[in-house]
């Protein structure tokens, strides 16, 4: 894919700590790309990498096949985590500024700014300092600065962090609307149930490495195969006595049991019926938080 951004086997180091290790992935024309892991996995020091900020000791950045340019990323969006505002300029006159940083004339920037703010629920807060706003709307102001200029790629550092509900499902619209007209997004968050509901693509990053990645339903049904089976009648242990079994946990009549590889789901079945009849047999799919600490625990036991 040459389209989008492409990010390929960058690696970092900071002295003797491995900050990225050969981390590779690609976000194409209107996909929304979710960059996940723990504190410290490496998520902004990637971001910072694409945005310039930072020199890979390894690898490279490309944009629509090409090497970024100083020319190229000032078409990208960026939100870094630390946000970057100044806090006591008005909130319209900092757009205005900052979107005249970016090439637009002054009536452009002044009509840009206005109309983010519009459509981010501030347009009665222009005239406020940004340190007199509240995190979120703060947040809602960031986000505006990222948009101004119509960027082609747009980098978030947790962007839904500290957001009420609102200002939540303000933010997730506003970005499925950049995805749906052609823009790449890429945004890390901690808030994995907004992830799966917003992504169609995610990425684990574990100590610098990419450890899983996919779309979420991919990634979901790549998990530990558990399957709910409900067999009111059967006496208790009854699973403990099928090889390549686990019990997860027991709700009543309902066991979560897990199967090793290689073990056939259709011979659990079988075993469950011959305790007497079953009312659910169900592929249990976890979440992606589940999902996530899964891999995470796995990864750290190699």
């Amino acid at each position: 894919m040459d389209a989008g951004l492409q990010v390929d086997q960058l690696s970092r180091r900071y002295g003797p700590v491995v900050a990225l290790q050969d981390l590779s992935f690609q976000v194409g024309p209107g996909e929304l790309f979710g960059f996940v892991g723990s504190n410290g996995a490496g998520k902004t020091t990637t971001m910072r990498i694409v945005m310039g900020v930072l020199a890979a000791d390894v690898g490279e950045v490309r944009w629509n096949g090409g090497r970024v340019t100083l020319e190229s990323r000032r078409r990208f969006g960026y939100m870094p985590e630390e946000r970057g505002l100044y806090p006591k300029m008005r909130v319209l006159e900092e757009l205005v500024y900052l979107a005249e940083l970016h090439g637009l004339t002054s009536a452009a920037a002044r009509a840009a700014a206005a109309g983010w703010l519009e459509r981010l629920g501030l347009s009665d807060r222009g005239n406020d300092e940004v340190q007199k706003l509240s995190r979120g709307n703060q947040q809602r102001v960031q986000l505006a600065a990222a948009l101004l200029y119509d960027p082609e790629l747009l980098i978030l550092d947790e962007p839904f962090a500290g957001l009420d509900p609102v200002a939540v499902d303000v933010m997730s619209d506003v970005l499925r609307e950049r995805a749906k007209v052609g823009i790449p997004v890429v945004f890390s968050s901690h808030q994995l149930d907004i992830v799966e509901r917003l992504c169609d693509h995610v990425g684990i990053i574990q100590s610098g490495r990419m450890v899983a990645s996919g779309t979420v339903d991919d990634l979901r049904r790549g998990g530990p195969r558990r399957y709910w089976i409900e067999a009111p009648t059967a006496v208790d242990g009854w699973a403990q006595a099928i090889s390549g079994l686990a019990v997860v946990r027991r709700d009543g009549s309902r066991t979560l049991l897990e199967l090793a590889d290689g073990t056939d789901d259709q011979a659990v079945l079988r075993a469950a019926l011959a305790t007497g009849p079953v009312h659910e047999f169900r592929r249990d799919i976890p979440p992606l938080s589940e999902l996530f600490r899964h891999v995470v625990s796995e990864k750290a036991q190699v």
